[in-house]
């Protein structure tokens, strides 16, 4: 026997050493990994519920009750086509809005659960970035104008305050 063929057997089990310090490696990295999985989890979880209670509940109040409560106020004119305008534009807004969440969902159902995904990455920041920018033209534009227009009128004001309180008062079931 050669020196390399007495020394193969050695060899072998310094090989696998490498590979053990290697995996022994990885795993001592596991627990810095397991807080932001578990972050993502969280957040995926709370993001789930968030937008399945308030997305299409509050895009419905505003098309059903606040669009039109501020269209059916404003002067005709000038003030009548910015709102025609801004509503047009907010209206497109929530179905591209409502469409991008639903492509969303079904890997953020997989990360809530802590599934192998490939989660939409550009999706994701597209649905962050363009809502932002929806609610800051309804932050910066639309809501300072529908509070001018429905201002003018206390009774306008009041009805719109009614609607929304009784879409959100529990029904009861009458007594027989």
């Amino acid at each position: 026997m050669t020196t390399t063929e007495s020394e193969a057997p050695i060899s072998h089990f310094s090989n696998c050493h490498l590979g053990i310090f290697a995996q022994l490696s990885r795993m001592g990295d596991l627990p810095a990994l397991l807080g932001p999985a578990a972050q993502a989890r969280k957040i995926a979880e709370e993001s789930l519920a968030f937008f399945a209670q308030s997305l299409y509940t509050h895009h419905n109040e505003e098309e059903k009750d606040l669009f039109p409560a501020v269209l059916q106020s404003a002067h005709a004119g000038a003030e009548r086509l910015q709102v025609d305008g801004l509503v047009e534009q907010l209206t497109q807004d929530h179905r591209a809005l409502e469409k991008l969440w639903e492509s969303l969902e079904p890997g953020l159902r997989k990360v809530a659960k802590g599934q192998d995904t490939t989660l939409d990455v550009l999706a994701l920041q597209s649905m962050v970035q363009r809502y932002q920018a929806h609610a800051r033209l309804e932050e910066q534009s639309f809501l300072p104008l529908a509070q001018t227009i429905l201002g003018r009128n206390d009774n306008h004001m009041a009805a719109l305050g009614l609607t929304l309180h009784m879409r959100h008062v529990p029904h009861f079931a009458a007594h027989i």
